[in-house]
């Protein structure tokens, strides 16, 4: 006779995993590994039916980690303590979750206020993982930075799709074939990411930055550094925006380098700001014919002049691929270091007894508090709001 299983004691508080409901979106916040670690410390843990479908993560794999598949987005939300999510919630979610109910997952409150302020007035706590501070205590929270290593691989693999080139030196019966060239425009974490898989695949590759400090990371990864006599990083380690000579200088150095590049990846942007133009519709009138530029910061405006979000154009000669969510396009591994970076952050709010947190002093709770207790706390989200008086 076999002995039947019995159901781990809880301590009353229901983790939901949500089904992400945007277009394109294959990744899911909690992967089965992180589950069997939250059950087994006693947390019920509620996954929406086919929430990790895209991710190749099936119910049973959930199951089997000791979760409990909801049929719909009713039965995940209702009684739901914190809910776990990648994308920002929908109204429509909102308007399910219960007062004091914790929200966690990217919010991108600049893009998204009406959801904010509904937050706000139904009294949900939201957590933007964004806002989450670069010290050395948060880097295992730090999802912007895995999820830009998604990102960066994936733009790099883009790019040599569309590319009519060889990426490595070819010796052939028929010639030796030189490396294509690859310039890098941005050398964050996806940037040095896309340095670093385009090296494997066999290209030259250069880089730019405009913060100094960059170059380091850059020739580490055998790639060279272009260098311009700019430093322009904040104080929070973000780039600043050029004034103008700077930006004169800068874009005469980045047409000479876009002139002999076979492909381009551009990743520049900053935060809650349109993405700065880096590449000129006269410069890629100036390109090789065949070239290809991979436009990471196509959802901000891009830092191309003629890129289209969503769209790959051909224009004089030169396919400019404006992708979104690149990282959903590797949404296995995306959704494996998301899911820990979560895990990382939930040990802020749970204490080894199972109590949950209603005190945010922690540094990085505070830094990533978006809304609680009926209040924006997020300073430029609530001047947002405030001016557009949602």
């Amino acid at each position: 006779m076999s002995t039947p299983t019995v159901a781990p004691k809880t301590n009353g508080i229901v983790i939901a995993v949500v089904k992400e409901q945007a277009r394109g979106e294959q990744r899911v916040a909690t992967v089965p590994e992180v589950v069997q670690t939250l059950t087994k410390s006693g947390y019920e843990v509620l996954v929406e039916h086919d929430a990790g479908a895209g991710a190749f993560y099936s119910d049973d794999l959930y199951v089997a980690a000791g979760a409990k598949i909801a049929p719909g987005r009713t039965e995940l939300l209702d009684g739901a303590t914190i809910v776990l999510c990648v994308q920002p919630p929908t109204i429509a979610d909102v308007e399910m979750l219960a007062e004091g109910t914790i929200v966690i997952g990217f919010m991108n409150a600049a893009n998204n206020l009406p959801t904010v302020a509904r937050m706000r007035d139904r009294k949900v706590t939201a957590f933007a993982l964004e806002l989450v501070p670069r010290i050395t205590r948060a880097q295992s929270m730090d999802a912007l930075s895995s999820q830009a290593t998604a990102g960066g691989y994936a733009a790099a693999i883009l790019g040599a799709d569309n590319c009519p080139k060889f990426l490595p030196m070819l010796t052939t019966a028929a010639g030796t074939i030189r490396p294509a060239t690859v310039l890098i425009l941005g050398a964050g974490v996806a940037g040095l990411m896309a340095i670093a898989t385009a090296k494997r695949l066999g290209a030259m590759v250069e880089a730019y930055d405009v913060r100094r400090a960059a170059g380091e990371q850059v020739r580490s990864l055998g790639a060279k550094f272009l260098e311009l006599e700019i430093n322009a990083e904040d104080q929070d380690g973000y780039a600043r925006e050029l004034t103008s000579e700077e930006k004169v200088k800068e874009q005469q150095m980045v047409s000479a380098a876009l002139a002999r590049a076979d492909i381009v990846i551009t990743t520049a942007s900053i935060p809650g700001r349109k993405a700065p133009v880096l590449i000129t519709k006269e410069t890629v009138a100036q390109m090789r014919p065949g070239a290809v530029i991979i436009d990471l910061a196509a959802e901000s405006g891009g830092n191309c002049e003629l890129t289209q979000s969503e769209k790959t154009v051909e224009e004089h000669g030169v396919t400019i691929v404006g992708p979104q969510n690149l990282p959903a396009r590797v949404a296995i591994h995306a959704s494996q270091m998301y899911a820990k970076n979560v895990q990382s952050f939930l040990s802020l709010l749970l204490s080894k007894d199972g109590a949950l947190t209603r005190e945010f002093t922690d540094e990085i709770l505070a830094s990533s508090l978006l809304v609680n207790a009926g209040e924006v706390r997020h300073k430029p989200t609530l001047d947002l709001i405030s001016g557009g008086r949602l």
